[in-house]
Order: C-alpha cells, then sequence, then structure tokens
C-alpha cells in the first residue's frame, strides 16, 4: 500500500513526511519524482503471536508513504505531481492550519477544495479524450464502458470527484486502469502549531471531510518531527506532555487502514510470524497470492485459526484437538486477525 503525502505549497507536506517516516525527503529531486519512506503497522495481537514462536522472525505489515517534489515557484499543484499521484493507492492531504510567513490565516477549506478541484479537471481531461476515442469507433475494454464514462463525465462536469459518483464496485474495478484521482480515497490532515494539537478541527471542515467520505486527523508536523527523532522512551513522555497516546506514524497507519478498509490476516510457524494486508472481504485463494504466486495458483485449501483462540490454547495442535482450526475452500471470505495455512500442489 502506498499512500501519497500531497498538499498545496508551504502547507507543511514535507515536514508531516520526515514526521512519518523518520527521514527527510531528497531535496534534488527533479519535479514528480518521489521520497518514499516505510512505516511497519504496529499490532499487538501480531507481538502477543511472535511470543509463542521464538525465536521465530517477527515481521509486521508496512505502509509506504510517499512526498512528491513540486516544481519550484508553483503556487497550486504542477502537471508533475498529477502524473506522479497516478501511481498511488490513497492520498493524505496536509492542510495548513498555521499562519504562513506572510502572517496570513490559514485557510483549510479552501486548500482542500483547490485540490480537489485540480484531481477532477485531471481526470474529466482523461475522460473526455477517451469518450471522443469510443465515439469514433473504438472497441469499448468492458460491455458498459461508454455509458460508466459517460455517467463519470457528467459528475466531473459538476464538479463531483469520481468517488462521488455512485459508481459500483464492479464499475470502479472496470476502472481501475485509468487510476483516476479522484476516486481514490483521501485522508485530510490538518497539520497546526503544537498549542492547538488537543483542539478539535472545525467545525466545517469537519463536515467537508464527512461529506466526502474521507478520514480527518490533526497533528503538528514540527513536533511530530521532533518526536520521530527522539528513543522510545522519551517519545512517550512527549507525547503524553501533549495529551497524546500514539505516535503520528501509528495514528496515520490505523487511518489508512480504516480510509482503505483494509484488515490484516496472520502467518505463524518456527520461521516467522507475520502479518499479511488485504483489503475487507478478499477470498481465501486471493489472500494465498499475497504470500506467494504459487499458494494461489496451487491452492487446495486454507486451515483456519482465530488469533484469539490461538493465544489461548498456546499451540496449533490444541486448537486442532478444540476444534478450533476450520478448513476453508477458496470463496472463504478472510476475516481480520484469521491465522491462516495454506494447503496448495505445486
Amino acid at each position: 500500500m502506498k499512500v501519497g503525502i500531497v498538499g498545496l505549497p508551504r502547507s507543511g507536506k514535507t515536514t508531516v513526511f520526515a514526521a512519518l517516516c523518520g527521514q527527510t525527503p531528497d531535496p534534488g529531486l527533479p519535479p514528480g519524482k518521489m521520497s518514499l519512506g516505510t512505516v511497519r503497522v504496529q499490532d499487538e495481537r501480531l507481538r502477543r503471536l511472535y511470543a509463542l514462536f521464538p525465536p521465530a522472525k517477527l515481521i509486521f505489515a508496512e505502509v509506504v508513504f510517499a512526498d512528491i517534489a513540486g516544481a519550484a515557484g508553483k503556487k497550486g499543484v504542477d502537471r508533475g505531481t498529477l502524473t506522479a499521484m497516478k501511481e498511488l493507492d490513497a492520498f493524505a492531504q496536509v492542510l495548513r492550519g498555521f499562519p504562513d510567513e506572510t502572517g496570513a490565516a490559514p485557510d483549510p477549506l479552501r486548500e482542500l477544495r483547490d485540490l480537489e478541484a485540480e484531481t477532477i479537471l485531471a481526470d474529466l481531461d482523461v475522460v473526455e479524450r477517451k469518450v471522443a476515442r469510443l465515439a469514433k469507433g473504438e472497441k469499448p475494454g468492458f460491455p458498459t464502458e461508454k455509458e460508466v464514462l459517460g455517467r463519470l463525465k457528467d459528475a466531473l462536469d459538476a464538479g463531483t470527484p469520481a468517488r462521488r459518483a455512485g459508481l459500483t464496485a464492479e464499475q470502479i474495478r472496470n476502472l481501475s486502469g485509468y487510476a483516476f484521482l479522484s476516486l481514490k480515497p483521501v485522508l485530510y490532515v490538518l497539520n497546526v502549531p503544537e498549542a492547538a494539537v488537543r483542539e478539535p478541527p472545525p467545525a466545517a471542515l469537519v463536515g467537508e471531510a464527512e461529506a466526502r467520505q474521507a478520514g480527518l486527523m490533526v497533528l503538528s508536523g514540527e513536533v511530530e518531527k521532533q518526536i520521530a527523532e527522539l528513543d522510545e522512551s522519551s517519545a512517550k513522555d512527549f507525547l503524553a506532555d501533549l495529551g497524546l497516546t500514539e505516535s503520528a506514524a501509528q495514528r496515520f497507519t490505523a487511518a489508512a487502514y480504516a480510509l482503505m478498509d483494509l484488515v490484516s490476516f496472520f502467518t505463524v510457524g518456527d520461521d516467522e510470524v507475520r502479518a499479511w494486508t488485504i483489503r475487507r472481504g478478499t477470498e481465501a485463494v486471493l489472500a494465498a497470492g499475497k504470500i506467494h504466486t504459487d499458494l494461489e495458483k496451487g491452492f487446495i485449501r486454507a486451515e483456519v485459526i482465530r488469533h484469539e483462540d490461538l493465544l489461548e490454547l498456546g499451540t496449533e495442535a490444541k486448537c486442532r484437538e478444540a476444534g478450533k482450526l476450520r478448513v476453508e475452500g477458496k470463496t472463504y471470505v478472510v476475516q481480520d486477525g484469521d491465522i491462516l495455512h495454506i494447503r496448495f500442489s505445486k
């Protein structure tokens, strides 16, 4: 999963990236290129499972964050940034919640609407060109492509992002190859001064986020960057002084999971204890493919144990004896917290 830290110039997006990933983006990157940082998804369930299998390797799920280098002197979002954003799975838009260098008051609502308008215009350009080609006789990529693109064009013309165009899950899957920007999930991040960290976000901003079915969180990029540079004990004390219990990275990954409707399943053994990330509703055969493509191709069955049962009983053998190990087929929908062992033919 790759989440882009995006925002208008001087919103503090690069500072937020540094706070999340504990690294400073390369200042020499040309416009449109990305700095990438990886954050482990802290999961207490995985830590407890690991205690049953020492000295196995402990491997957390990960979220990759991207900071896209913008064009110098550009007031809005440049074309290179918009193109690079197509590679991302979701966006975290940083909104300025502090006075700028001139003392001008922040206007996060305007920033939110401005970037959304940029993504809508970029998508509309793609749709109009495709609709024109279909009108000239180009073969549709799927049976209802003309109809769906026409409906999407109407929504974009009206200033409505693709994610709010009322598309079905099947239609969204059919359109995945277009990488429409306004179809991707969005998390809004209000970047505020330290003194405002404990304050709730403005009601109008909350309303805008809810209307867009988007996430919203408040943080201070400068403060979180300082915290990221501390040792674990000092960081906890600093967070406690701010009235927080988790770092920005932990809050961000939790918000990203919720935003994209992601869940985790686990694989355990004497060699490694590992978390894997999938979308909610994923079937067992596709979850097997996350582990290795050979497991998906040769899938026979999945042996499933709930992590609570393994933690309670202590071993897979005891889970089997107690009837807590189930055998499931390809279409079983993997649940958050399942432990899977895939049987497959080579």
